[in-house]
């Protein structure tokens, strides 16, 4: 088959990689340097997978800003562009979709879309009938940013939004890809599909909140989080996932989705997303809180990403930190290596780990890592697992 994927980031890349062992995969981005990078073998995103797939394996995939070669004869055309939150709107900015929609239909409308970007409960039916067309699938995607490959080789559960031949054929193309081959599929309606991405990440979120808020009462009443903690996770209702406190849930996902649906949420009764969605702000609020109760200086940030193996520090839950210290007119300086300038939201970034470390009064970190042992007593940080 032919296969046609919009948007080479964690979704795209990932896709494209693993669909181009068995098809032909044409990705299409509007970035020369991520096409260039695809084009050359070397992975767009950090992912250890991706980079081995491209050097070693068999692939027939290419990547091109072209949307004519990418869109003509292709059987899919999976579409994986970003939909950011839109707190003006209550929604997910769907343009790029629809920009998308518009092309493939100009080109090559026998193709079928299939929608990988997170979206709204009842989006899939709205579009449908925005376009007057019934080739438009949603297929939700559980991936991790630094291991999108991974889980798309050994994925949880494959869910397509349709019953029908296409959906059916779609999940195959996905477990032929897979190294493991006895994973659930399951074949739901569409706004069920949307439905279940937005509620399995509101859940991780509350999981993480929840830890957070057990973790802000044993600091305040200085006891043991981690003695907590692994008591009430031996629980084998409960167990060990999504356990380590931190600054708040971020990275791209999880902010989003919770506050979409929550905003799903107008015409039916519920107290638990509210309060999933500002226990994060709360949990920032406290974290800002005990920093400035050491009095400090001079701030050193040390990373921005919010998780080992990932480059993206796009809402991350430091960011949040961030914007309330500098209300405070501390000075403020970020060690972050991944990022190639000189600032961060109007905070300097020191590229000198040395320097960071011997300029900050109070080192304040989401995750600890053994550069900072040595610096501990400079450390704010509320990772008790050393783990992500």
């Amino acid at each position: 088959m032919k296969i046609a994927v919009v948007g080479i980031g964690y979704v795209g890349t990932s896709l494209a990689v693993l669909l181009a062992q068995n098809n032909e995969v044409v990705a299409l981005d509007k970035s020369q340097e991520k096409i260039n990078l695809l084009n050359q073998k070397q992975s767009p995103i950090h992912d250890n997978e991706i980079q081995d797939f491209l050097e070693n394996k068999s692939l027939n995939l290419s990547a091109t800003l072209d949307k004519n070669r990418a869109f003509k004869n292709a059987d899919y055309v999976i579409i994986a562009t970003p939909t950011d939150y839109d707190p003006e709107t209550d929604f997910f900015n769907t343009k790029l979709i629809e920009s998308v929609i518009s092309d493939v239909l100009a080109i090559n409308q026998n193709a079928v879309m299939v929608i990988k970007s997170t979206i709204p409960i009842g989006y899939v039916n709205r579009v449908k009938a925005q376009f007057g067309v019934n080739n438009i699938l949603f297929s939700p995607e559980f991936l991790r940013e630094g291991l999108s490959l991974y889980d798309n080789l050994y994925p949880s559960r494959i869910i397509v939004g349709e019953k029908s031949p296409r959906a059916e054929k779609f999940a195959n193309l996905l477990v032929e890809g897979a190294i493991r081959k006895d994973m659930p599929v399951l074949l739901t309606d569409a706004t069920e599909a949307e439905a279940i991405k937005l509620f399995a990440n509101t859940y991780l979120a509350m999981r993480v909140a929840y830890f957070n808020e057990l973790d802000t009462y044993a600091e305040i009443y200085d006891l043991n989080s981690r003695q907590i903690i692994d008591g009430v996770c031996l629980d084998p209702r409960i167990n060990n996932h999504y356990n380590n406190p931190s600054f708040g849930y971020g990275g791209y996902c999880l902010p989003k989705d919770t506050k979409q649906l929550l905003a799903n949420y107008k015409k039916a009764p519920q107290k638990m997303i509210t309060a999933i969605v500002s226990s994060n702000a709360t949990r920032m609020d406290f974290i800002t809180h005990q920093v400035l109760e050491r009095k400090p200086k001079k701030i050193g940030i040390y990373r921005l990403i919010m998780k080992t193996g990932s480059d993206n520090c796009r809402d991350s839950a430091m960011a949040g930190v961030i914007y309330r210290l500098q209300d405070r007119g501390i000075e403020l300086f970020i060690y972050e290596p991944s990022l190639d300038q000189d600032t961060f939201n109007d905070t300097k970034l020191i590229k000198d780990l040395n320097k960071f470390i011997s300029q900050s009064d109070v080192i304040i970190a989401n995750r600890m890592d053994e550069v900072l042992l040595p610096h501990k007593a400079k450390v704010y940080c509320r990772d008790i697992f050393g783990k992500q």
